[in-house]
């Protein structure tokens, strides 16, 4: 008889983006193991993101529970529909930029809505799931967050029953990147250290996806913590014809405070200097870029070189990468971000394309990208050693052999990921 698992979830096909691709992969693979998943997704949710190619890679079998969501979101776009979708984003504009409006928004959404805008679904989840657990006797849970108001669900559903509580966490929750731009007051981030506490001891496991986020927990919590990466699936694979022009290609959300300034430079004086480099050169920006590093790199006078794709969904952008010359991974220059492993890496693993990576010291990326040597990696002081790198791969890319030969990719399989996921569960 199969294991019973409950996936309380936000983010689920039809959204777009990085968070509903690590569910969905579980839910496809977890009946492999044995275990029958059911998911529980809200019912009218107000994505950011949009990808309804994804709606057809949903297993048909699954059972899938849904209740309504009264979503803010959908109110404060009467006041202003593009900062609202903006900020809903996770693009924040720089703070000397942010107009009134903006600064109002961000301030509600920190200290009126603890700790996430979907806090008012909390408590309608729990009596629903409360009659449903009662009538199914399920003995196990996850939660997965951001948005963390869902870790509430499980946490007041814990309380309730005798059941076996794994929180799933994306990201981390009171260290996340935007975390100090919501204009917090001291009670508000007093707030969320105090749920984010109760979340991780009462907890019967933890799931982490980097191990920089497994050590900061070790110091909050003795709840037990695994590690479970983002991966890519067999769908990451296309065969197709490589872009003519030297292209490197950024696929995903660009933030303002992922500027990689260095990268800019470099760049400019490549195609200032290099007569070949610049006729050969074009970067693809393949997803939300914000008007910041738009206007960054038309200041620069770049703007030539930049094809801006914007966002396209996720198979498309598969075949995007696996055309692409180089891949460019970005991270914001923080401490708080050397836990973040973007989900998108594993796919450009696997797409045989040299990965060029700049983010903060002491990152897992660096480490993950020595072990399969998919790519290289740069602080943002390593200006002469980036710009090195670039030509070389320019070099490699004229005499038509640009390529990597990963190795160790195969524990990244999400269906190998799932083995894990089942082992625990």
């Amino acid at each position: 008889m199969r294991k019973k698992v409950l996936i309380i979830a936000y983010y689920w096909p039809p959204a777009g983006g990085p968070g509903v691709q690590r569910w969905l992969k579980f839910v496809k693979y977890l009946p492999d193991f044995d275990i029958e998943p059911i998911v529980f997704v809200p019912d009218n949710p107000s994505y950011p993101i949009t990808d309804h190619s994804l709606v057809k890679e949903v297993p048909e079998d699954v059972k899938i529970l849904r209740l309504p969501i009264k979503e803010p979101y959908k109110f404060a776009k009467l006041f202003s529909k593009k900062n609202t979708a903006t900020i809903s984003k996770g693009i924040i504009p720089a703070s000397k930029k942010q107009s009134l409006l903006e600064r109002l928004m961000l301030f509600v959404r920190g200290n009126f809505f603890i700790p996430d805008a979907r806090v008012g679904w909390v408590k309608p989840s729990t009596l629903f799931l409360s009659e449903f657990i009662t009538k199914h006797n399920i003995e196990n849970i996850v939660t997965t967050g951001p948005p963390h108001s869902l870790h509430l669900i499980g946490l007041n559903l814990k309380q309730n029953f005798n059941l076996r509580w794994l929180a799933d966490f994306r990201d981390p929750w009171t260290t996340i990147g935007y975390h100090k731009q919501l204009k917090l007051t001291q009670a508000a981030q007093n707030k969320h250290k105090r749920l984010e506490a109760k979340v991780l001891e009462t907890a019967d496991g933890i799931i982490v996806t980097s191990r920089v986020t497994k050590l900061e927990f070790e110091k909050l919590t003795k709840t037990p913590i695994h590690v479970i990466t983002n991966g890519f699936d067999t769908e990451s694979v296309a065969n197709v014809e490589r872009d003519k022009k030297f292209t490197i290609s950024h696929i995903g959300s660009l933030l303002s405070k992922r500027n990689p300034e260095i990268l800019w430079e470099v760049l400019l004086e490549l195609t200032s200097s290099n007569k070949t480099f610049k006729a050969d050169f074009q970067l693809n920006l393949v997803g939300f870029v914000s008007e910041d590093i738009k206007n960054n790199l038309i200041h620069l006078g770049l703007s030539d070189y930049i094809n801006d794709i914007g966002y396209i969904s996720h198979k498309e952008a598969i075949t995007c990468q696996n055309k692409s010359q180089v891949l460019l991974l970005i991270e914001i220059d923080s401490e708080d971000t050397r836990c973040i492993i973007p989900g998108k890496l594993f796919e450009y693993m696997i797409a045989q394309r040299p990965i060029l990576a700049i983010g903060p010291e002491g990152s897992d990326v660096e480490g993950i990208l020595k072990e399969t040597q998919t790519g290289s990696y740069f602080n943002y002081k390593a200006k002469i050693a980036l710009k090195k790198t670039i030509l070389e791969y320019y070099n490699v890319y004229k005499n038509g052999s640009l390529e990597t030969e990963a190795l160790n990719l195969h524990k990244y399989h999400r269906k190998e990921l799932t083995k894990t996921l089942s082992q625990i569960l």
